[in-house]
């Protein structure tokens, strides 16, 4: 129960501390000493890229909107943001300027009126992306627009390796 300490190291010849050689507890310090150095730097360096991974993330990671939280949270009013959906069937009208269409959600159709001419395989009832401002009129003005499709590639019947244009 009550070892002491300095019995057990006369009684196996060990010491805590080497007596041997000029110095040696300097040594012993250092030695010490050296290991928390090291894990001071790796600690810093490593908060460092932390910090900079996050900062290179925060901007690059986008998320869109749904048309109902789009409208139901009014501090978006103005602000530059993404909003995801189905396209409406029935709702897309092409203009000079663009193009006229709602997406929804399911809940929530939301007006979007897109500067320049969709490309590729945007139709009704396909998922899109679009990114720009909702006006205080409720018509969200987008000036990119991205078509959300599958990985899978159809030719179309025609052959000639492009889907068919709308003629409406």
């Amino acid at each position: 129960m009550g070892r002491v300490l300095g019995l057990d190291q006369a009684r196996t010849g060990t010491t805590v501390t080497p007596t041997t050689g000029p110095g040696a507890p300097d040594r012993v310090r250092e030695r010490r000493r050296l290991p928390l150095r090291l894990l001071a730097v790796a600690g810093v360096v490593l908060v460092g890229v932390g910090i900079l991974a996050a900062a290179g993330l925060s901007g690059s990671l986008v998320y869109y909107r749904t048309p109902t939280e789009l409208v139901t949270d009014t501090s978006l009013l103005g602000d530059r943001v993404r909003l995801g959906g189905l396209v409406v069937e029935g709702s897309v009208q092409r203009t000079g300027e663009g193009v006229r269409f709602a997406l929804t959600d399911g809940v929530t159709d939301v007006a979007v009126v897109n500067s320049g001419q969709p490309r590729g395989v945007f139709q009704e009832g396909q998922g899109a992306v679009v990114e720009g401002r909702l006006g205080d009129d409720g018509v969200f003005r987008s000036d990119v627009l991205l078509v959300k499709h599958d990985n899978e590639y159809r030719a179309p019947a025609d052959g000639t390796g492009r889907p068919a244009e709308d003629s409406g």
